[in-house]
């Protein structure tokens, strides 16, 4: 009865080193994405997801990589075609327009505004309106030339992904769906097969640090073992007619689709983009071109309406009634430009050519994908699994 009882607990150490093995990758895992916010006592006792403390930086090595190798500013903003851009957002500009128009004269020139028969504002209302293609073409032409002063991918790219960390967290989890749970199955079969020597060791000589020694060794080797089969080889080799590679470079073409549509609908869209353009860094940049254009709209408008009409109000007022026509239509873009998102995605292409061209970067590029923004801190779930499979150990020393 007793030699049963012991081979049963020597048996238990393999088992029990699989169970660890895959509750320190498990644990691993959820500690590279949770907890989002840090959970603790600062700084050193408590802990936050790796991805989510360090998405910053991660942030800046997506945007190295998308913009830098992949996609540029100034090729997307050359697909925009002024046309169709002002088919896309004509109906609502027209009544934007009309209620500036209305207001800026009710403040300009209130008097004349108010004796004018409504023929006559139909008539101004018309005059505006059969501009606006020739003033959206001019706007687009000169924002293409100025795209890289207006338009700041990098703090739109970074500011979403540092204010969402949710959001970097599903970049990372969609794009490794299948080597994320890999590690953590892995552990199971590597902890098993670390388990025998451990237990063969312990039969031949029951020394009290073996447990806690082997159970080190399972929670360091699985985690680490794990890590270098999903980017290790980054060349496929071929041995005994079998090839291998990196199982998250295998994915290649896969993980290319999966993280071009994150980055299409979630962050390098048309309404992430004018958002910025329209209250990032560059939107002053984007005033001075709207100031430019309208200010250059009235001056015809006045000449075929009125020779005098500048001086009919009087050029203090003149004045401020530009500067009120460029305000009003800078503060009302929202509402117009909304209705261009639809047509700005399609012609954006932002996710197939992402796709198409992630899809043909080397091994090693490919794999700044997913692996640099937190191999500094590989280190960091090894120990923690060496540390806990230790702790194991000396359970399982108990035990026996």
């Amino acid at each position: 009865m007793q030699w049963i009882l012991e081979n049963y607990l020597l048996l238990l150490i393999p088992i029990t080193s699989g169970i660890v093995g895959w509750a320190t990758n498990y644990l691993a895992v959820k500690m590279m994405f949770y907890p989002i916010e840090f959970i603790g006592i600062r700084p050193f006792f408590g802990w936050q997801g790796l991805i989510p403390m360090k998405r910053r930086e991660m942030a800046e090595i997506e945007v190295e990589l998308v913009l830098g190798k992949l996609l540029s500013v100034q090729e997307l903003a050359s697909r925009i075609e002024a046309d169709k851009l002002t088919a896309s957002i004509q109906r609502r500009l027209k009544q934007v327009l009309r209620k500036v128009v209305n207001q800026v004269m009710q403040e300009s020139a209130p008097q004349m505004w108010a004796s004018m028969p409504v023929q006559a504002k139909n008539l101004v209302y018309k005059r505006v309106e059969a501009d606006i293609p020739n003033v959206v073409a001019k706007m687009v032409d000169d924002f293409k030339h100025n795209v890289n002063e207006i338009l700041d991918i990098k703090e739109l790219v970074v500011g979403h992904l540092v204010n969402e960390p949710e959001l970097i967290n599903e970049i990372f989890l969609k794009s490794g769906e299948k080597e994320f749970p890999f590690i953590e199955r892995s552990g199971l079969y590597f902890g098993f097969l670390f388990g025998l020597p451990t237990m063969a060791f312990w039969f031949w000589l029951q020394n009290w640090w073996i447990l806690p020694l082997g159970g080190l060794i399972v929670g360091y080797a699985t985690n680490w073992i794990a890590i270098k089969i999903i980017f290790e080889p980054k060349k496929p080799i071929r041995l005994f007619g079998i090839t291998f590679q990196g199982m998250f470079l295998k994915r290649q073409k896969e993980v290319s689709e999966v993280y071009s549509d994150i980055i299409e609908k979630k962050l390098i869209n048309s309404k992430n983009i004018t958002d910025i353009v329209l209250h990032g860094s560059g939107s002053a940049q984007l005033l001075e071109l709207i100031e430019l254009h309208v200010n250059d709209a009235i001056e015809r408008y006045v000449a075929i309406a009125q020779p005098y009409f500048a001086l009919g109000v009087g050029s203090e007022k003149y004045y401020k009634m530009k500067e009120l026509a460029v305000q009003l239509i800078f503060d009302s873009s929202d509402k117009y430009l909304q209705y261009a998102h639809d047509y700005a995605n399609g012609a954006l292409q932002v996710g197939d050519d992402l796709c198409a061209r992630m899809q043909m970067l080397s091994p090693e590029e490919f794999e700044g994908v997913l692996r640099p923004a937190y191999q500094a801190d590989e280190w960091k779930l090894i120990l923690v699994g060496a540390v806990l499979g230790m702790i194991a150990g000396f359970m399982q020393l108990y035990l026996v």
